[in-house]
Parts: C-alpha cells; structure tokens; sequence
C-alpha cells in the first residue's frame, strides 16, 4: 500500500516537474535487516513505462469518431477529463491527434460530476435550457430464424428513440412466438447479451409467413427499455420492461466491440449459412404450395421443370455447402418464375375466353349486334 501510495504521489509531482524523489524507509526487511527505497524517477522514465498505455487510449478515441460519423479535423473543442489528463504526455498525444491544443478550461477532475449533476437537472426536469443527448451503448434486437440476430436499434442511436419492425411465424398453425431479447454487436444470438424473455400466445391457425407480428423497442430518456410484440391480426399483444438495459461497465461494454470486430470475418460468414438455409426452405415450402394449387393450369413441362429443381434444392439443403445451396435457389427461383407466368397467363385466358364465347352467342342470337355489343369481361387474379 505505501508503495502504490508513493508511486501515485510521485506520478503527481511528475505532471509540473522534470524528475522528483521516491523515498520510502523500511520498506521491507531480510536477514541483513531492514530495507529502504530511495530512487529517482524522471518524466522521461516515466513516460517510457506508460507510453503504450496511452497510445491504447487513441484506439476507443477513434471507434467513437467513426461511430460518430466524423473526421478529428471537425472537432471544434476538445476537452480532458480526468486526472490522467493532467499528465503532458496524454496532453501531448491528444495534441497531435487532433492538431490542436486541448480546451483547459475546466477542472478535469471535477467535470464527470458536474456533467452528471446536469444529467441528473435535466431528467429531473428542474434544468430547461439544456439538450440531453445520450446513446445506446450497444445494439438491440431478438433472436429469429436459425440463431441470427436482428437489430432493430443499432449501438450509438440518440434516446430517447423508438423502432418498430414485423416479423410472422416460421411454422405452419404456430400459435406461440417466443421474443428473445438481446444486446451486443454480434450477427448470432447465441453470441450476445440476453436481456429477457417473453411469450405472445393465442396467434390464430394460419400458413407459415401469414401472421403479421409487430416487434416494438422504444427506449426512454432514462435508458429503460421497453419491448412489446403485438400480433396486427388480433391485436393481441405481449411486453417486457428492462430497467437495466446497459448494466455493464465501460470495460464490458468495449470487450463486447471488440468482439464483434475481431469476429467479423466469421460471423459475417456464420449468418450467411444461416440466411441461405433460411431462403432455400422458405422457397421449397411455397413452391411447392403454388405447384400444388395451381399446377394443374400450367403444363407438365414447366411442372417437371420446377419439380426437377425442387429435388435438386432440397437434395443440396441435405449437406452444408453454401454456395451449392444457394445456386440451387436461384435456379429453383428461375423456374418458378415461369410457372408463376403461366399461371397468370391460364388466369387471364379463361375470363377471356368465356367472353368470346358469350359475344359470339349474344351475336348469333341478335344479328344487328356487332363486335361493339359484347361486354369486357371482369376477373380477379388469386394472391399467389
């Protein structure tokens, strides 16, 4: 402890002077009998020991820039907090960074809490003239379809802020759709901070992809975090308060960047399975329905198409290259574009062709009438 203590000391003193003296008596002792510490230590020394510290610091200084959307040349003022700032190398390294000198009008060991005394003003209510801009520390979303994380409010957005995005069911008749929600820059879930769980039950029997579902973030000034998941159908609605959304130190919340940046590479790639396996079984499930529902109005030769790559997609969805499965989508993608062709076109002649034929009775039947007594015939075209 007085070692930490006279080294602290010492690190003060070095901040107005050029060397000082680290005298400390009866620091230990051995068989030969007591020990003591005299020694003097320079800024230069000083400044050797702590260089890499400091130049760590530039690496957080320019995320927040970038986060920010600026350039260091478009920084109007910049201002040290904190007692480390009092020492001339961060003073000197800011300096360069930014190429011009750093603002020294405040103390920089009481601006934190004079800043959080406003914060806590402004919140209150009882400080007008002040604009209260905080952030989001980290992204929010939920967990969907194969462990993928969608965000809906991405880390550094200003709050208060609201975001809402509609999501529907995976399975045919899912009546229950369970909302995880999740804080971190991670592409997959299972990678990222779980905040809470809630349920919305009582969704109607219904196809696969029909339900809508409303996911709902809306976080306050205060920072707390309100989720709801409302079905657009019924109206029902489920929803989840977090009143410690952030509940990490400064610390965990720049591992966790620096985890996603590190992993980026991988979990870039890791989503892109999971999005191209999601793809391909969405098209196999509704090509095959279109094909069951309408592939009696197409010819078989457009149906053994479709079916061809059908098996061949679902064949390629057995084993875990990407990229075959994704080749097989878009061909299966191609082909079924010509089967939606002919059903619109089967559509089309069918209204047509019973007009023709009334207008031919209507004019067997009355001689007088010409081509301009037939009537255009109306027709729907099904949802496909």
């Amino acid at each position: 402890q007085r070692l930490k203590e006279a080294g602290e000391k010492a690190k003060i003193e070095l901040s107005s002077t050029i060397s000082t003296e680290v005298n400390l008596p009866f620091v230990t002792a051995d068989a030969s009998g007591p020990k003591h510490l005299n020694v003097t230590l320079t800024r230069a020394k000083l400044e050797q020991l702590t260089g890499n510290l400091v130049e760590r610091t530039l690496g957080p200084l320019k995320q927040a820039l970038a986060d920010a959307g600026y350039k260091a040349d478009q920084i109007d003022e910049v201002v040290l907090v904190g007692g480390m700032t009092r020492m001339p190398l961060v003073q000197e390294t800011v300096k360069k960074f930014f190429d011009k000198e750093p603002h020294k009008g405040v103390n920089p060991d009481e601006v934190v809490a004079i800043g959080a005394a406003i914060q806590a003003g402004v919140l209150k209510g009882d400080v007008k003239d002040v604009l209260l801009l905080d952030v989001t520390p980290l992204s929010l979303g939920i967990e969907t379809l194969g462990g993928v994380t969608t965000h809906l409010i991405e880390r550094n957005t200003t709050i208060p802020t609201k975001k809402s995005q509609v999501f529907s069911t995976a399975a045919d008749n899912q009546s229950t759709v369970s909302i995880r929600v999740l804080q971190g820059e991670r592409e997959m879930a299972e990678d990222n901070r779980t905040l809470g769980r809630f349920d919305l039950t009582g969704i109607p029997p219904a196809p696969r992809g029909v339900p809508q579902i409303e996911v709902t973030f809306d976080i306050d000034a205060n920072g707390i975090v309100h989720v709801s998941a409302k079905d657009l159908g019924t109206g029902r609605e489920q929803k989840i308060t977090i009143t410690a959304s952030s509940g990490l130190s400064q610390d965990e919340i720049d591992r966790m960047v620096r985890s996603s940046q590190e992993n980026e590479a991988t979990d870039k790639q890791r989503r892109r399975q999971v999005e191209v396996r999601n793809r391909a079984d969405s098209l196999v499930y509704q090509t095959d329905k279109i094909l069951e529902e309408h592939g009696g109005k197409v010819d078989q030769t457009v149906r053994d198409q479709v079916r061809k790559t059908l098996e061949d997609l679902k064949k390629a969805l057995e084993g875990q290259d990407t990229d075959a499965i994704e080749a097989a989508c878009n061909l299966v993608e191609k082909t079924a574009q010509k089967l939606g062709e002919a059903v619109y076109a089967h559509a089309a002649e069918g209204p047509q062709g019973a007009a023709g034929a009334e207008a031919q009775e209507s004019s067997q039947g009355k001689p007088d009438e010409g081509k301009d007594g037939a009537v255009d015939a109306e027709f729907k075209a099904e949802d496909k």
